[in-house]
């Protein structure tokens, strides 16, 4: 008779190493299968937005609301961001409608793609209900509102303040005007329709109009 061959030894098990987070409390590292890198991104900002969108309200969500929503652990965002205003910032940025590339061949055609992009966002039903919401929150933490227009604000004014000082420089803008004043003119109608005017029109052919009203206006003279 074969003697019996002994069973293996079942490995022991072994606890999940740990890291820590800003705050010093320690936590499971994301274990094997989780979402990494550019998916983990991903997925924290887009669980950051549905959280917002549920809640209506940056103080009734947590780093640790967001990291279970997205099925990572805390240390995977803090090593991203310091905090959750900082994580609220990229998570509304990423909700924005991307910048079109502006070709720079004419001013008239950089400013009515600055305008048709001002549109989208506009109409962009997502970026409409969580900007309305993180704009009224944004009285109550100064910081969020100081990083808000920092990270997402002066991007994109950056972008018209190129065009409108390239305008200028050429000579075929006024220079007499303040470019904060020029920026203003570029921006307010846009702005007033979707802020102030609730049920006023956006149509596709608003960029157009606005750019060569502009124009005629601020248009250097000989």
């Amino acid at each position: 008779m074969q003697p019996a061959t002994p069973e293996p030894t079942a490995a022991p098990a072994v606890d999940p190493p740990v890291e820590a987070t800003a705050e010093g409390v320690a936590v499971d590292k994301p274990r094997r299968g989780r979402p990494r890198s550019e998916e983990a991104e991903r997925a924290i900002l887009e669980a950051t937005l549905r959280l917002l969108d549920e809640h209506r309200s940056i103080a009734a969500i947590s780093v640790e609301a967001v990291a279970q929503e997205a099925g990572v652990g805390k240390a995977t965002i803090y090593r991203r961001w310091p905090g959750k205003e900082a994580l609220v910032v990229a998570a509304v940025e990423s909700a924005e409608v991307p910048p079109a590339t502006l070709p720079g061949r004419s001013l008239r055609e950089d400013l009515v793609i600055i305008l048709e992009n001002m549109r989208l966002q506009a109409i962009d039903k997502r970026g409409d209900g969580l900007m309305g919401m993180v704009t009224g929150e944004m009285k109550r933490h100064p910081e969020l509102h100081r990083r808000y227009h920092e990270v997402v604000v002066e991007k994109r004014r950056a972008v018209l303040r190129e065009v409108l000082q390239r305008g200028v420089d050429s000579g075929e803008l006024r220079a007499d005007l303040p470019m904060e004043v020029l920026m203003d003119l570029v921006t307010g109608p846009i702005l007033v329709r979707k802020l102030v005017r609730e049920n006023a029109s956006l149509e596709p052919e608003l960029p157009a109009q606005l750019a060569a009203a502009l124009l005629d206006g601020i248009r250097a003279r000989s």
